[in-house]
C-alpha cells in the first residue's frame, strides 16, 4: 500500500496550491449565498470543483440512502436505465475478474445512481481508507489540524504512506473513532479494521459512495475547508499512482482519487480499489470501483480501470439519452 512504480500512460496535470487557495476562498464566499461553483484552470484543461456552501454542521444519518448527492433530479425511470447500462458495462468490462469485482457511481447533476455486482460480498478497504481516516480527522477536529498531522495527511493520501496513516489511525481513536464517524457519515456496511490494521477495513461500493458523497457534496458533516483541503489532496495524487478511476476521465477532464492495493497474506491474492471524481464528457461523476481475487495488482489495475471506463460512460450516455 505504499507508493509503487508504474510507467506513465497519460499525462497528468496537478491541481496545484495557487488554485487550491482560491477555491478555498470561493468556498467561504459561497457560504454566504447559495449553490455551487466550477472554476476552471484555462489552457491546461484540467478544472478543480470549489465546494458548495457550508453544511448546517448537522450529521448525516444513518437511514439517509446518500447523503450529500447534491441536486437530485433523478426519477425511478432514470435510476432503472442508468442501473441497466451500468449492469451491462460490468458484465462485459469484468467478464474476465478471477474473484469480485463491483462498482458503484452517481452522475452529480442529475443524481442518477448506479451500483452493480459484489452483493453480500464483504470487500477490504486497503489504502481506499485513507480518505475516510482523514475526513474522520477533519470530522473530529474541525478541520483544524497540527502541523504534523497536515505533513501526514499529505504523505498518507498524496504518496499512500503507511506510517503516516497509522499515525493518524491512532489520532481519530483507531477503529473506533472510525466506527463512531461512519455512522455520522451514513456508511452502513463498514465495519472499521481492529488492532491498528485499518487496511483490513470491510466495505460496500455503495458506502464507498456516500463517503465520496460527504468528501464533494453539499451536504456533508464536513466543512466548506475541509472539503476543499481533502479533495486538493485527492487531486495530487503521485505519478506512479494515477491509475484506477482516472482513466474514465476525458483526455483534459479533471480526476481526485485515492487508490488501494493489498496483496492478502492467507492466499496470496490482491485486493485492488479506486474511489474518487471524474469529468467525462461534461459529466462530474462519483465513482467507487471494488475488486479481490486478482492473481496479481497488474491484474487487478486493469481489471479496475476498464470497469471504472465502462461503467462511467454507460452511466453518461443513460443520463444523456
Amino acid at each position: 500500500m505504499t507508493s509503487r512504480h508504474r510507467a506513465r500512460r497519460r499525462r497528468r496535470i496537478p491541481l496545484g496550491p495557487g488554485l487550491f487557495a482560491l477555491a478555498l476562498a470561493l468556498a467561504a464566499a459561497l457560504a454566504l449565498g447559495t449553490g455551487s461553483l466550477h472554476v476552471s484552470t484555462g489552457a491546461t484543461g484540467r478544472s478543480a470543483i470549489a465546494p458548495d456552501v457550508a453544511p448546517d454542521g448537522t450529521p448525516a444519518s444513518s437511514d439517509r440512502a446518500v447523503p450529500g448527492a447534491g441536486p437530485t433530479t433523478a426519477t425511478p425511470d432514470s435510476d432503472a436505465r442508468a442501473a441497466q447500462a451500468v449492469d451491462r458495462a460490468l458484465s462485459s468490462a469484468g467478464a474476465g475478474a478471477e474473484g469480485a469485482v463491483s462498482v458503484a457511481v452517481l452522475d452529480l447533476a442529475s443524481g442518477a445512481t448506479a451500483v452493480s455486482g459484489g452483493s453480500g460480498h464483504e470487500f477490504i478497504t486497503a489504502s481506499i481508507v485513507k480518505a475516510d481516516i482523514l475526513a474522520t480527522l477533519l470530522r473530529q477536529t474541525g478541520s483544524d489540524l497540527t502541523a504534523q498531522q497536515r505533513t501526514e495527511a499529505v504523505a498518507m493520501i498524496e504518496q499512500s504512506d503507511n506510517d503516516a496513516a497509522s499515525a493518524l489511525y491512532d489520532a481519530i481513536g483507531g477503529a473506533d473513532g472510525l466506527d463512531e464517524a461512519n455512522l455520522a457519515f451514513g456508511l452502513t456496511g463498514t465495519t472499521a479494521g481492529q488492532d491498528g490494521y485499518w487496511g483490513l477495513t470491510t466495505t460496500t461500493p455503495a458506502d464507498q459512495l456516500r463517503l465520496l458523497q460527504v468528501i464533494f457534496g453539499q451536504d456533508s458533516p464536513l466543512d466548506a475547508g475541509g472539503r476543499a483541503y481533502l479533495q486538493q489532496l485527492m487531486g495530487e495524487i503521485a505519478e506512479d499512482q494515477d491509475w484506477g478511476v482516472s482513466a474514465a476521465a476525458s483526455a483534459e477532464g479533471a480526476w481526485m482519487l485515492k487508490n488501494g492495493w493489498l496483496s492478502r497474506s492467507t492466499d496470496g491474492l490482491w485486493a485492488v480499489n479506486s474511489i474518487g471524481r471524474v469529468t467525462h464528457d461534461g459529466h462530474d461523476v462519483l465513482v467507487a470501483v471494488l475488486s479481490d481475487g486478482n492473481s496479481t495488482e497488474e491484474d487487478g489495475i486493469a481489471l479496475v480501470e476498464s470497469v471504472a471506463v465502462a461503467a462511467v460512460g454507460a452511466l453518461a450516455a443513460a443520463v444523456t439519452g
